[in-house]
């Protein structure tokens, strides 16, 4: 039986100053500020969501906030800032 990661996304809503607020499998909900991510001088790709029509488009695929533009942001690095923790640390998983 595989037993799923803590850090699965499973609730995403967008806020108009460039921050997503989430929530994982395992109840933690946290507020994750992209806004140095996305308007930084080494953005690249991200710089699609500047774009406020795309930003509010987020959604859930695979466990993962994912944009219809084909962007998405990896779940385990979220979950570890909002956390502190280290999601492939075997005290934190399943």
């Amino acid at each position: 039986m595989i037993t799923p990661v803590k850090w699965r996304v499973i609730s995403v809503q967008t806020k108009s100053d460039r921050k997503l607020v989430v929530e994982f499998v395992d109840g933690t909900v946290g507020e994750i500020d992209l806004a140095d991510f996305i308007y930084g001088s080494d953005a690249g790709v991200f710089v699609a969501l500047r774009d406020d029509d795309e930003f509010a488009r987020a959604f859930i695929e695979y466990g993962a906030v994912t944009w219809p533009c084909g962007l998405d942001l990896a779940p385990d690095g979220m979950w570890a800032e909002i956390t502190g923790k280290d999601p492939f640390d075997a005290g934190t998983s399943g």
